[in-house]
């Protein structure tokens, strides 16, 4: 049933936006040029904006990410976190002081490896989105105890919530919210084949059902070996090998193949030509940090965009390593330190490029984890605490519902793994909205925001 519904929501907002083209819109894609489909738009920007995923593969440690500082909560966490504790002396330089004080006299202290993202958040230009997950309606614990109500399916696998969280679908869906953020606003963008782009490889995220990913390296484009260089030191053979994987082609498949290959002959020519003469920012990126390196490339895209003739934006970058079963404290750190150390120098980029308020970041993982220690890590869990970051972000805030610090609480399924308070549709939701998604089409992005009378999370 769950599948069916974002089956037919994804049929539908694909036929909504390429009737014209009639029994063609429901045949196998690879039949027609994908990325010559006009799409019309759900609606008109005439400004610039970025939206950047920095996923954490493997489920980021919430417990250690966003910290109990006031001295009763604090206590509670101590003693649940059996030797994974972090000193309540070390928290006093990242402890966090909100516009809109939490309940009950609880304050929070960001890690400190994510120091250098404190003073973003005291700027206004960070905000904490609390104890977030998939889910498809509301959910108690009591529900999800009698298994009273629909659940995201396959908790707690990596793979599957990977995909759940970027698509709303288990592993083996070929649409996600990114994508479909792309679906809606490619009108606005000359060249549709920029509008979702990963410095993070292949991910649903960004793959939408008119809107192709496309795929970059940190130093620019991935070249087609063979295509655009010389075969074996010939530069004939490399032309002849061009030729023939490029011109037309009365077979219907080997002519949408060479369709694509030259379609992507021509996008790297672009995107080359654009890392070369994007507007210089002063802002260095740490290059032994494989995430600041995937930062600095889409910030050399958002400085070019005008080469790519973009309105609206959609990117992706990944750092991996968080499936911290063992080895939590010792792994976990220089992680954190690598995000902080890529969102402060990306977001000084921005600034540096006078489009700080058009360019909002967010962070995502498959999961969170158990706040209880399993000795020397922490195993799968539902709920994590995520960041917002950019100039238009609501900042010095927290957003949602904090967590009880325990491993019984009513906001819980065992073992402290959260039951998220809210769910990834709100989430994305109020990104979209930003982005500019009217609040009718909001569902075509995620298919249960209705379940939810709060749809906008207000962080930005």
């Amino acid at each position: 049933m769950y599948l069916n519904q974002i089956d037919k929501l994804a049929r539908r907002a694909f036929l909504k936006r390429a009737g014209t083209l009639g029994l063609a819109g429901v045949a196998a894609p690879w039949a027609m040029n994908l990325a010559s489909i006009s799409d019309a738009a759900a609606f008109s920007a005439t400004d610039y904006k970025a939206l950047v995923c920095v996923f954490l593969y493997g489920g980021n440690d919430f417990a250690n990410t966003i910290i109990p500082f006031d001295s009763v909560n604090y206590a509670k966490y101590n003693a649940i976190r059996t030797g994974l504790q972090i000193p309540q002396a070390s928290l006093a330089a990242t402890a966090l002081t909100p516009n809109t004080p939490l309940p009950g006299g609880m304050q929070l202290a960001l890690a400190p490896a994510l120091s250098p993202l404190k003073s973003l958040f005291d700027a206004g230009k960070l905000a904490v989105q609390l104890n977030v997950g998939p889910l498809i309606q509301p959910t108690t614990l009591a529900q999800y105890t009698a298994n009273a109500v629909p659940l995201p399916p396959k908790l707690f696998s990596h793979n599957d919530q990977q995909s759940v969280w970027q698509s709303s679908s288990p592993e083996g869906s070929t649409v996600g919210w990114g994508g479909r953020l792309g679906d809606l606003a490619l009108s606005n963008n000359t060249n549709a084949s920029f509008t979702c782009m990963s410095v993070a490889g292949n991910a649903v995220y960004l793959a939408g059902q008119t809107a192709i990913p496309y795929d970059v390296g940190t130093l620019g484009p991935v070249a087609i070996n063979g295509v655009i260089s010389d075969v074996y030191g010939s530069t004939a053979c490399g032309a002849a090998m061009k030729s023939l994987m490029t011109q037309s082609r009365s077979q219907m498949l080997e002519n949408e193949y060479n369709k694509v290959t030259s379609r992507s002959i021509s996008s790297q020519s672009t995107v080359s030509s654009a890392f070369i003469g994007a507007s210089p920012f002063a802002q260095t990126f740490t290059s032994t940090n494989s995430l600041a390196a995937q930062l600095q490339a889409v910030a050399k895209i958002i400085a070019a965009r005008a080469n790519f003739g973009a309105k609206r934006q959609v990117f992706m970058v990944s750092l991996t390593g968080f499936d911290t079963h063992d080895f939590l404290m010792s792994q976990h750190v220089p992680l954190l330190s690598k995000v902080a150390d890529a969102m402060s120098s990306f977001y000084t980029a921005t600034q540096q490029l006078g489009i700080s308020d058009k360019v909002t970041t967010f962070t995502a993982s498959e999961f969170g984890r158990t706040y209880a220690s399993n000795g020397d890590g922490s195993d799968h869990g539902w709920g994590s605490h995520h960041l917002v970051m950019g100039g238009a972000v609501n900042g010095k805030n927290f957003y949602g519902t904090a967590p009880e610090i325990s491993v019984t609480g009513s906001d819980q399924v065992g073992q402290g793994r959260l039951l998220p308070t809210t769910s990834v549709d709100q989430f994305a939701a109020t990104l979209a909205s930003w982005f500019g998604v009217a609040a009718s089409d909001l569902s075509l992005v995620v298919p249960n925001i209705n379940n939810y009378s709060v749809k906008n999370m207000g962080f930005v």
